[in-house]
């Protein structure tokens, strides 16, 4: 909570300094309607460095506040930076066509002959389509990989809003400390992104050379990857946590794909396990034995470390069972599982969850059916239910991994139970590109 407090904390001090700059050193504009748009403009260059820290990745962020969270946050900055880089030119358009007592088209026709502003305009189209493609409704209907391609794009928006900026000479360049302010977070943000994103990965996947040592499929569409490698007892990794995975020589580069691992770490192996969902994960029961892996991680603060009591509830949906199942091995104490799926045919790995259940003393309910089927209506997750299958789930650290629908129903019914905030951990199926 306070590294939360501290991150916001630090957002808010910069939007007072942007605020302060603004005005007491930013020349007068020319229409009041041309301030306005100025200042949306600073604040769109701010949005975007918040955007690129909290898609850097760094390790240190991440493991305090959690990849969920900072994608949370990535969602909605997004969205917020999409109205304001809208606004932006609309506002600076009607200002000056009020100036020049012309038209807000004509207004647009000269702005587009300058470089600056046009490198803007393009860089809000490429937000613009990257907003488009993150409404659920969209979304939805899109392959993992499409959209991620479609997001890698706004690093090209980043590039072209930094050389807007450069361009713009009424607010950034009014003052040497307004331009050396600017720069320090402009490289803050691009230096945590080359650290988080590029360096670092290069780095690990250098030293620990991944590579497939088995496929072996768990179901129709379920299929789980070995992965070997050096020096993996090196690997910061947790159960609980998540790699982004690419395959290169077999699958695109840009086809990566975020698995979480489905058994805990062992010093020697990996193995993740995913359904098929789109066209990389469908192709993993194809990958040959032996080739490379490139991986980004270990990512996310779904582990251990987040217990605040000594026993447990872990709640799986569907292929959301991998980072559960490899909570499971790596947990100690008092610990009930919850498996959500339609069918049992439909429950991957349990057999592994009643293994290692029978070994630690665990005890595990498949929760199988359709939502609503059945009199009185199969409803798992309802306060009552749930409290009728786990009674002492108010005393318990509650970890939560399944679809969106499940995971909100469940977390829904701890708060109806009066369940601490503090011990409900939830991980959902989302990533920032």
């Amino acid at each position: 909570m306070r590294t939360v407090q501290l991150f916001w904390g630090l957002v808010l001090l910069n939007v007072a300094v942007v605020w302060t700059l603004f005005f007491t050193i930013a020349p007068e504009p020319k229409h009041a309607l041309v301030g306005v748009g100025q200042f949306l403009g600073l604040h769109a260059a701010l949005l975007m460095i918040l955007q690129l820290t909290l898609v850097a990745r760094l390790p240190w962020l991440d493991r305090r506040v959690g990849m969920d969270r900072l994608t949370s946050w990535h969602r909605w900055t997004g969205f917020t930076l999409f109205w304001v880089v809208l606004l932006h030119p609309l506002f600076v358009m009607a200002g000056y066509a009020a100036v020049s007592h012309s038209s807000t088209w004509q207004q647009f026709r000269n702005l587009a002959g300058m470089l600056g502003s046009l490198v803007g305009m393009i860089a809000l189209v490429v937000v613009v389509v990257a907003a488009a493609a993150s409404l659920r409704s969209v979304r939805r209907r899109l392959q993992y990989e499409t959209w991620h391609a479609v997001h890698v794009l706004l690093y090209a928006a980043v590039a072209l809003v930094l050389v807007h900026q450069l361009f713009e000479v009424s607010a950034f360049t009014a003052a040497p400390v307004a331009t050396a302010y600017w720069w320090a977070l402009w490289v803050f943000a691009l230096g945590a992104l080359l650290v988080g994103r590029i360096a670092m990965p290069l780095w690990r996947n250098a030293r620990h050379r991944l590579r497939v040592a088995a496929v072996v499929p768990e179901s129709d569409d379920v299929v789980s990857v070995h992965i070997s490698g050096r020096d993996l007892d090196r690997l910061p990794a947790r159960a609980g946590q998540f790699f982004i995975w690419r395959f290169p020589g077999y699958a695109r580069w840009w086809q990566a794909n975020p698995f979480s691992l489905s058994a805990a770490p062992d010093g020697r192996t990996l193995r993740l396990t995913a359904k098929a969902v789109g066209g990389a994960s469908a192709a993993l029961r194809h990958v040959p034995v032996g080739s490379r892996v490139f991986a980004e991680g270990p990512y996310g603060a779904f582990t251990s470390l987040r217990r605040t009591r000594d026993k447990t509830l872990l709640v799986a949906g569907g292929v959301g069972v991998t980072p559960i199942r490899a909570l499971l091995e790596e947990l100690s104490g008092d610990v009930v599982v919850l498996y959500r799926v339609h069918s049992r045919a439909d429950a991957v790995l349990l057999a592994e969850l009643e293994s290692l259940a029978h070994e630690r003393g665990a005890r595990v309910h498949l929760l199988a059916g359709r939502t609503g089927a059945g009199s009185p209506p199969f409803a798992p997750f309802a306060p009552d239910n749930l409290a009728t299958t786990v009674p002492d789930v108010a005393e318990r650290d509650i970890f939560v991994c399944g679809p969106p629908p499940m995971t909100e129903a469940v977390i829904r019914a701890l708060r109806a139970l009066k369940v601490p905030r503090s011990q409900i951990h939830a991980e959902r199926f989302r990533l920032a590109a």
